[in-house]
Order: structure tokens, then C-alpha cells, then sequence
């Protein structure tokens, strides 16, 4: 065999077989989790009816976020019993979970049927859910990097890595899929059920999958020799030597991975949706097209690992995206929104307002009007997708709209006039260039997936060789544990209120572009800490 022959990443039929069951298995439960997220502004009108339209959309994504907060306790849990009980008994509880609980979301009534239990229930189910994938991935890519041979750990686990996109990618194709059978009308009041209902299939099929898998060689090794730790927790979390590796992974490894990775697919779909008012399915088809190209990248990334190291292809993609995402979501909406753009750009919108009349337009309890002149203003435009300054006005003044030289009084008082108020606001809006929804004849589509694609790409390099990373840093006798708590704490935490926590810093701020501050803190943070602390393991031996 030459030289060049051995360099090519190839996997034998027998770890093509751990790798296949593994994957397909994690997509299966990529796909259930990410259903929500792909149809967050259905979900609001469907469950969370019952308060103002901007609290409702802020309550959706602390649903979807719900589910990552609960993460790191399923890492927790879960990885204790992987470390005690084995990998692949472990991952077989939390699909079942996963796959049962996405069901149930299909079947569950809406609020007008059975009032606040439906968001209720609907957010158990999104725990139940959230705790199923903090022991799932742990256990997939401990499983997978225990079966690599030497040298192709980083391209063995790659293909688990996938996953996730893979995962968000089917979920948008069946969304796609039924939208476009059923049509807007009855996927919006009945149809986006079938891609939850959908996940019992896919759960039988991925059970049939992985339960011809064995054991981990690692783990039954370990178990052979006596080796296993009998209290996991205590040796991950107890002991500072391996708390520090926790900390040192989940700060400079995989919290600056976790937000490029929400923010390249997830936070990227809501912009386009509910900001550039791009049409749904039109923002569907461009984020798969996008995910589709990119997706190669994941597995030669996980390759290049081998060769150059986990750490300075993550740190790298950190600082292209801290550096780039500012100017990329500005090119998204010139290319995706152009009458938007120039709109902006011609006729800035300003509200002057006095402070004390301009509120932060979130109640937990849904029980507040918010119905002063600067808050009905800011609302509006906040709805509209529009950016805006705010300008101090004397106390006690009614507050204004200002549209390049237009000016449009706000509406204060008795507000029994909102609709007509609203309908003149819109009206200057669109005489100043505002568009109401994104004309897809003017889009530069190919110049919208090439961006998108370049936030996937970003995607590939931070998460291909994350997995490799993270099993390096640990020993076979805590590595489920050890592994999981930093990278769910990261995904779960800083990724996954990643999309709720900027869009409260638009609705607060105006500034549709403000919510990437964010992402780029916490990707510089960790170019910082992993830069500085961290060191490259990808020749240890796992095995120890």
C-alpha cells in the first residue's frame, strides 16, 4: 500500500457498523428536539395565546430553552449510569425518552382547549426531552472514540457530529415536506402536529439499530480489570484535578463552540423568519440548502483534527465568528431583505420618548398591558422587524415615531384607536421604503445561502472535532461523566438560551443586530481561556 493510499480517512465494516447505530440513533434525536426550535412562532400561537404577541414569542424560545437548561442535570444523571451501567444500555433509555416525549407534543391540545396546562405539559415535555439529550451524546461519542483506532479518533467521532445538523436538517425537510402537501393554512392549524407524531417511527427504527450493538471495548476492559470508579460524581466533580479539566473544557472548548453553533443554524433561521420577515418555507429551503453544502465539512474537519490538533481548528473557527458575524448578518439583510436594507439605511426610524414611559416589554405572567405611547411604539416596530434608536424626550411627553423626516405621533390616552394608530404607522413605514413581509423576487438567493453557508462552516470547524476533544481530556472510568456536564453546561446553556437572550436584547435595545453581541463575547472568551490553558490531546491514550 502506498503512502497516499494509507493517508485516506477510511472506517472498516465493523466500526462503519458502531458508527452507523450510533449516528443514526443521535440524528433521530436531533430531529425531535430541533422540531420545536424549526417551528418556535407556531408553537407561540398554538400554546402561549394567552399573553401579548412579543411575551408570547420570548415564552416559546424559554420553552425550547427550557429543554437545554435541563441538560447538564441529564448529563449528570446520565452519565453516572454510563460510567456504572455501560454506554450503550444508557443510550438506549434516553432515546426511548426523547422519542415518547416528542410524541406526546403531537397530541397535546393547544391553549384554547385546555388552557395554561397546555404550555404547561408542553414544557415537561420539553424537560423530559432536554434530560434524554444530556445523556445522549455523552454516551454516542464516548462510544464511537472508544471504538477509533489510534490516529482516527477525530474522524470516527465527526461522523456523530453530523448529527445534530443532520437532525435540524431532516426536521426542516419534513416540515418543508407537509407544509408544502397540506398547505400554509392547515399545516398552521393542524399539519405541523405530523412531524411530532412522525418521531414514533423513527424511534422504532433507530431501537432496531442499536440494539445490535455491544459494549464498549473500553468499558468491558475496564470492567474486566476492575478499573471502574464506583462513585463517578464524586471523582468528576469532588476531586480538583478533574474538576479543573471540567471547567478548562466547558470555558474554552465548548461554550465558544455552543454559541457558533445556535448561532450559525438556529439563531440564523429566527433572523431570517421573524426579523427579515423572510416566508417560512423559503427560509426552511435556504437554511437546508446551506446545511447540505456544509455538511461535509464536519467529517474533514474531524480528519484535519488528526493530523493538526482539536484545539487550533475550534479556537480558529471561534475568532472567524467573533471577528465576522456583525458584518455577515448586515450582508444577510442586504441580500436577503434589500428593500429593507435601503429603507434603513435612507430612513432611519428613531422613537423619542420619555424614559420613564418606555418599559421592558416582558411579563412572566402575562397579566400586564403595556399601553404607554413609547411602549405601543416600540412594540410595533419590534413586530415589524424594523431597527430603531430611542431618544429622550422631556418627562411627561408623548411619545413619537420618527421616520427619516416623517414624524408620527404616538398614541397616548385612550387607546380604543390602536388599530387606525397602527394602520398610520404602517402606512409611513411603507411610504419610507418599509417592507411588510421580504419580496423573494428581489432576494439574492445564491448570495443568501453563500452566507448562510459560511455560518455553517463556521458550525463545522468549532463542533467537528469538539467530540474527540472533550473524550481526550478524561479517563475511561469518568469519561461519560466528565465529558458530558461541560459540553451540555456549553450547548445547553450558553448555546441553547442563546436565541432568547438575544432577541430580549433587540426588543430592549431596538437594534436588530445587537443580539449577536452575545455570541461574539463568548466566543472571544474562549479563544481567550483555550487559547491561554488548554492543551492538545489527540495522541493520548484513551484506554488508560
Amino acid at each position: 500500500m502506498t503512502d497516499a493510499a494509507a493517508e485516506q480517512p477510511t472506517v472498516g465494516r465493523r466500526d462503519g457498523l458502531v458508527i452507523l447505530a450510533s449516528s443514526v440513533g443521535t440524528v433521530i434525536e436531533w430531529y425531535d428536539f430541533y422540531l420545536y426550535g424549526s417551528l418556535a412562532a407556531i408553537i407561540t400561537a398554538q400554546f402561549f395565546s394567552g399573553v401579548n404577541e412579543t411575551t408570547g414569542f420570548i415564552f416559546a424560545l424559554m420553552a425550547f430553552a427550557a429543554g437545554f437548561a435541563v441538560r447538564p442535570f441529564g448529563a449528570i444523571f446520565f452519565g453516572r449510569l454510563g460510567d456504572l451501567w455501560g454506554r450503550k444500555n444508557t443510550f438506549l433509555v434516553t432515546m426511548m425518552l426523547m422519542g415518547l416525549s416528542t410524541f406526546v407534543v403531537g397530541l397535546l391540545p393547544s391553549y384554547a382547549a385546555i388552557g395554561v396546562a397546555a404550555p404547561a405539559v408542553l414544557i415537561l415535555m420539553r424537560l423530559v426531552q432536554g434530560l434524554a439529550l444530556g445523556g445522549e451524546y455523552g454516551g454516542a461519542a464516548t462510544y464511537v472514540a472508544e471504538h477509533a483506532p489510534p490516529g482516527k479518533r477525530g474522524f470516527y467521532t465527526s461522523f456523530i457530529q453530523i448529527t445534530a445538523t443532520a437532525g435540524l436538517m431532516l426536521s426542516l425537510l419534513v416540515i418543508l415536506g407537509v407544509r408544502t402537501v397540506l398547505g400554509e393554512e392547515a399545516f398552521t392549524a393542524w399539519g405541523w402536529r405530523i412531524p411530532f407524531l412522525v418521531s414514533i417511527l423513527l424511534l422504532g427504527v433507530s431501537l432496531w439499530i442499536r440494539l445490535k450493538l455491544a459494549e464498549s471495548p473500553a468499558f468491558q476492559r475496564m470492567k474486566a480489570e476492575g478499573r471502574g470508579s464506583s462513585t463517578p460524581l464524586k471523582d468528576s466533580f469532588g476531586k480538583w484535578p478533574n474538576l479543573k479539566l471540567v471547567l478548562l473544557a466547558l470555558f474554552g472548548l465548548a461554550a465558544g463552540q455552543a454559541v457558533v453553533w445556535y448561532t450559525g443554524q438556529f439563531y440564523a433561521l429566527f433572523f431570517l423568519e421573524k426579523t427579515l420577515k423572510v416566508e417560512p418555507a423559503l427560509a426552511n429551503v435556504l437554511i437546508a440548502t446551506a446545511l447540505a453544502l456544509a455538511t461535509p465539512f464536519f467529517v474533514f474537519w474531524g480528519w484535519l483534527s488528526d493530523k493538526v490538533g482539536r484545539k487550533p481548528i475550534i479556537l480558529v473557527g471561534c475568532l472567524l465568528a467573533a471577528l465576522t458575524y456583525f458584518p455577515l448578518f448586515h450582508a444577510l439583510t442586504e441580500a436577503a431583505n434589500p428593500r429593507l436594507a435601503a429603507a434603513t439605511a435612507a430612513s432611519p426610524v428613531v422613537v423619542i420618548a420619555d424614559p420613564a414611559d418606555c418599559a421592558f416589554q416582558f411579563d412572566p405572567v402575562g397579566k400586564t398591558v403595556f399601553d404607554s405611547s413609547c411602549d405601543l411604539a416600540k412594540s410595533y416596530l419590534a413586530k415589524a422587524g424594523v431597527s430603531y434608536e430611542t431618544v429622550a424626550a422631556p418627562r411627561g411627553a408623548v411619545a413619537e415615531v420618527r421616520i427619516g423626516e416623517t414624524v408620527v405621533p404616538g398614541l397616548a390616552g385612550d387607546i380604543s384607536g390602536k388599530a387606525a394608530w397602527e394602520a398610520g404607522l404602517g402606512s409611513a413605514l411603507a411610504a419610507a421604503g418599509y417592507p411588510a413581509r421580504a419580496d423573494s423576487a428581489l432576494m439574492n438567493k445564491p448570495l443568501v445561502v453563500g452566507i448562510l453557508f459560511l455560518l455553517v462552516l463556521y458550525v463545522t470547524m468549532v463542533y467537528g472535532p469538539i467530540a474527540a476533544a472533550l473524550v481526550e481530556m478524561f479517563p475511561t472510568r469518568v469519561r461519560y461523566t466528565s465529558m458530558s456536564l461541560p459540553y451540555h453546561i456549553g450547548n445547553g446553556w450558553f448555546g441553547g438560551f442563546l436565541p432568547t437572550t438575544a432577541f430580549a436584547i433587540v426588543a430592549a435595545t431596538g437594534n436588530i443586530y445587537y443580539g449577536l453581541w452575545y455570541p461574539v463575547v463568548i466566543a472571544a472568551l474562549t479563544v481567550v481561556v483555550g487559547g491561554l490553558l488548554i492543551r492538545d490531546r489527540k495522541d493520548v491514550d484513551i484506554h488508560a
